[in-house]
């Protein structure tokens, strides 16, 4: 399996400062950075590192559930996948850490019930690899079956 990669380019403090992340790898886009409009409600037309964690959780977590709907006998014909990812005070070792993700996703799927399409996602959610990688992080699962 390829190696994938990002660069970020960083000029400044962190109050004051500013960066760039370029997802270099697929060459789609470059993204401005800042702490400030990390902190803050507004984003202000910057990413941050937990957008781009949600995007890739939402994205794999995607990928891991339909392959499991088809695994259960299903056969996905649409999912929505959001992810929310929170950044919080860390109490215990100081700065800032992931204090959550939330997954929720809704499902158009022929052959399975509601039942089995919650197996699938709370499988997914175990197995997709980004929610592997982020076992540091409680992550919840909000799923249900549309139409």
């Amino acid at each position: 399996m390829p190696t994938r990669s990002a660069r970020t380019a960083w000029n400044g403090g962190l109050q004051d400062g500013s960066g760039q992340v370029e997802l270099t790898s697929s060459g789609v886009g470059t993204y401005d950075v800042s702490f400030p409009k990390r902190a803050a409600e507004d984003a202000g037309g910057t990413t941050s590192p937990e957008e781009l964690i949600a995007a890739a959780h939402s994205s794999c977590y995607a990928m891991q559930l339909s392959a499991l709907i088809a695994e259960a006998g299903g056969t996905p014909q649409a999912l929505e996948v959001t992810a929310d990812v929170s950044l919080g005070e860390d109490k215990e070792a100081g700065g800032f850490k992931l204090t959550g993700i939330t997954l929720t996703v809704r499902g158009e799927v022929e052959g399975l019930d509601e039942a089995g399409f919650r197996d699938a996602a709370e499988k997914a959610k175990a197995g997709c690899p980004v929610s592997k990688a982020l076992t540091g992080v409680d992550i919840t699962l909000d799923a249900a079956l549309e139409g």
